[in-house]
């Protein structure tokens, strides 16, 4: 009956690690090729938007620019800082503590099982460590970048060979950054089925469902379905490109929701 009960931990934990792994895989199809029916692609829309307006007059804007990278960055710190503290407490549980059975248990309740359930949530913390370092490291970045005057520089650096800075860069940075918090903030939703995971398989695999539910409400929106176009969706009438030409002809593209 033993063994029986250990299977559930080889048939529940890959069952609800796929269910999870198949919906990023459908919300990062949604992101790239239909960004505006979901928050990541609408946020990395507008964001290109909010750095070309910022950059349009930097000695008036380049303060306030700053200002929202500095959150951003402090938003990241304080995850980064957690997922290492978190890091640490779990690898002295597995180094000196003990790893007993826990009451009620319903699963696989060896030392070797709960050795890997410890070191997957050490690796789980871990792996969101690094990707809000890396999400400072772009927010650090582009709040140099934004305070760039590009509409200033003359075309005589460009023929030096020193290139031009162009918004778009700055956004695809500015978005590149916040995917990585993204990122980092998946890591620690998903640290929260492997917890569940040493109380046995069970509770694992319907956090695991509850939590692709909880995402899908949090992930998709029809809100702005009508408002915000695809990249590759032309206007409808002549009113439509006045507007959109106000915006001095910018238009998001594929690069700037570039993902990786």
């Amino acid at each position: 009956m033993a063994e029986k009960v250990e299977y559930l931990d080889y048939v529940l934990v890959p069952t609800g690690l796929l269910i999870m792994a198949c919906y990023h895989i459908w919300l990062l199809y949604r992101v790239v090729y239909h960004p505006s029916t979901t928050v990541i692609g609408i946020n990395a829309i507008n964001r290109s938007f909010w750095v070309r307006a910022m950059m349009e007059d930097v000695s008036k804007t380049g303060v306030l620019a700053v200002q929202t990278l500095r959150n951003n960055i402090m938003a990241s710190t304080l995850l980064a800082s957690t997922a290492i503290m978190l890091s640490s407490l779990i690898a002295v549980l597995m180094t000196g503590g003990s790893r007993g059975p826990v009451g009620m248990v319903y699963g696989d309740r060896s030392e070797l099982g709960y050795s890997v359930k410890f070191f997957s949530i050490l690796l789980c913390f871990l792996v969101a460590f690094l990707l809000n370092v890396q999400s400072i490291r772009y927010y650090s970045h582009a709040s140099i970048l934004i305070n760039v005057p590009y509409t200033k520089l003359s075309l005589s650096d460009e023929s030096q060979g020193l290139g031009l800075l162009t918004a778009a860069y700055v956004g695809r940075t500015v978005n590149r950054g916040s995917y990585f918090w993204s990122l980092g903030l998946r890591a620690f939703y998903f640290s929260f089925p492997l917890f569940l995971w040493i109380f046995g398989p069970i509770p694992m695999f319907l956090s695991c469902l509850v939590l692709v539910f909880f995402l899908y409400f949090l992930d998709v929106t029809f809100d702005f379905g009508g408002c915000v176009s695809h990249p590759h969706q032309r206007p409808h009438n002549n009113n439509n490109n006045k507007d959109n030409t106000t915006t001095n002809g910018y238009h998001p593209t594929n690069a700037d929701l570039e993902v990786n």
